[in-house]
């Protein structure tokens, strides 16, 4: 019998097997190329680290004890900060933007256009671009001395300002287009008849648009702050070392220090905070459904 046709009727008998067949490949990929490097790191974060790099046999929890350490909680403290207030920010500018797009009719399109287009180029150049906009030879400070507002360049480049300002610039996108998703399928006979009961704009939008756009502000936020918990790239083009967050830590540890036992430590530790964000932001996305039944 020719093989194709016996796994065909093989596979109309065993519903599940089908099912199988089909995720297998994809399966087999993140088994290989994320899994299996990520036991290895795990078991990495547990053992010493060798004499002239590397790790030697043993089992040892200093590497994550050494975490408790003042400076490397400030790490932390303000790899949580930035990120959390990269997702307030992101969440109060992007959520007017949305709602407009979705209402923007004829020019919906163009605006969605809008929005995805800054990646069309990459992250490293439009992070070299906020550096021409604010150093002290940039832009913007040409144009306040120029102007007579400034008699002297703002210090603008390796502060906090820079870092969230970068951050923000590079994930706004992100929570943009899934709020824009969620209100796009809002229907507008809802509020409608929320009006004709008498409910005023700001009822109208906090009883039925903003509970209905929940699930896009949940992603927007899960999307948003994964990213800036671990990036590390902005916080070292625009913040320098002063402004260091985890990723950095974790980068520096991997290329530079060649403390992989530590680096490997340093990255479990910022899986646990994502783990929690993503189970929080699961919890504030199900009780509105909760409360309702």
């Amino acid at each position: 019998m020719n093989p194709r046709l016996w796994w065909l009727r093989w596979s109309s008998r065993r519903p599940g097997a089908r099912a199988w067949s089909l995720m297998g490949p994809g399966t087999a990929w993140i088994v290989a190329f994320f899994m299996v490097p990520l036991l290895f790191m795990l078991a990495y974060s547990f053992m010493p680290k060798g004499l002239y790099g590397g790790v030697e046999s043993g089992f040892t929890f200093e590497h994550y004890v050494r975490l408790f350490d003042p400076l490397y909680i400030k790490i932390g403290v303000r790899t949580l900060v930035y990120s959390l207030g990269c997702t307030a920010i992101c969440l109060v500018f992007g959520y007017p933007v949305a709602y407009v797009i979705s209402r923007a009719g004829e020019w919906r399109n163009l605006l969605v256009f809008l929005v995805i287009l800054p990646f069309w180029t990459s992250f490293l150049v439009r992070t070299f671009a906020m550096i021409f906009l604010m150093r002290d030879t940039g832009l913007i400070n040409t144009v306040l001395l120029a102007t007579g507002l400034r008699t002297e360049p703002l210090e603008m480049m390796n502060t906090p300002f820079a870092v969230m300002t970068g951050l923000v610039y590079g994930f706004l996108p992100f929570m943009v287009l899934p709020i824009y998703s969620s209100l796009e399928k809002l229907d507008p006979s809802l509020l409608e008849a929320a009006e004709v009961l008498g409910a005023r704009p700001a009822a109208r939008f906090v009883r039925v648009v903003l509970p209905l756009s929940m699930p896009g502000v949940v992603a927007g936020s899960l999307l948003v702050f994964i990213p800036a918990l671990g990036s590390y790239l902005t916080s070292d083009l625009l913040g320098g070392a002063k402004e260091m967050m985890i990723g950095n830590l974790v980068q520096n540890q991997f290329m530079v220090a060649n403390n992989w036992p530590f680096g490997s430590a340093a990255s479990f530790t910022v899986m646990a905070m994502v783990l929690a964000a993503v189970f929080v932001s699961l919890r504030v996305r199900d009780e509105p459904a909760g409360e309702a039944r």
